[in-house]
């Protein structure tokens, strides 16, 4: 039996600035932009990699939640805890390079962590925190 990792799902707040991000900054393939009244679910993924993709979502659109829950998604997202997700890159140093230079929202340095991984971090426009991961 093969399991893999298909989507992985990450709110947006602002669909341009998350397309801007994810696609212009990273270099990731859209892959479905789909909208509904005045909501968007992107789809992205890394170029040459089909089978594993991130879905931008609005945040709190499940008809079971409430406004004022919404309203705590909303303030989790923007304080930076709601979402996150860990890539991997064989040139850590060149993305943050570029990340940085594009006007990435950097949390951390490319670091040599104790527990043998060497990563950075950063966070998209909405607030979700992307790690990287040293790989190869």
């Amino acid at each position: 039996m093969n399991i893999t990792i298909h989507y992985a799902f990450l709110p947006h707040t602002d669909a341009e600035a998350a397309l801007g991000f994810y696609h212009d900054m990273l270099g990731f393939e859209v892959r479905k932009d789909v909208g509904y009244e005045d909501m968007r679910w992107i789809t992205v993924g890394p170029v040459g990699q089909p089978a594993t993709s991130i879905v931008l979502h609005p945040p709190g659109v499940d008809p079971g939640i409430t406004a004022e829950e919404r309203d705590t998604i909303l303030t989790l997202i923007a304080k930076g805890v709601y979402g996150a997700v860990t890539l991997a890159s064989d040139d850590l140093d060149g993305l943050f390079e570029r990340l940085e230079a594009a006007g990435a929202d950097i949390v951390q340095e490319p670091t040599d962590q104790d527990y043998g991984v060497r990563d950075c971090a950063f966070r998209d426009p909405a607030g979700n925190l992307i790690r990287v991961n040293q790989v190869g």
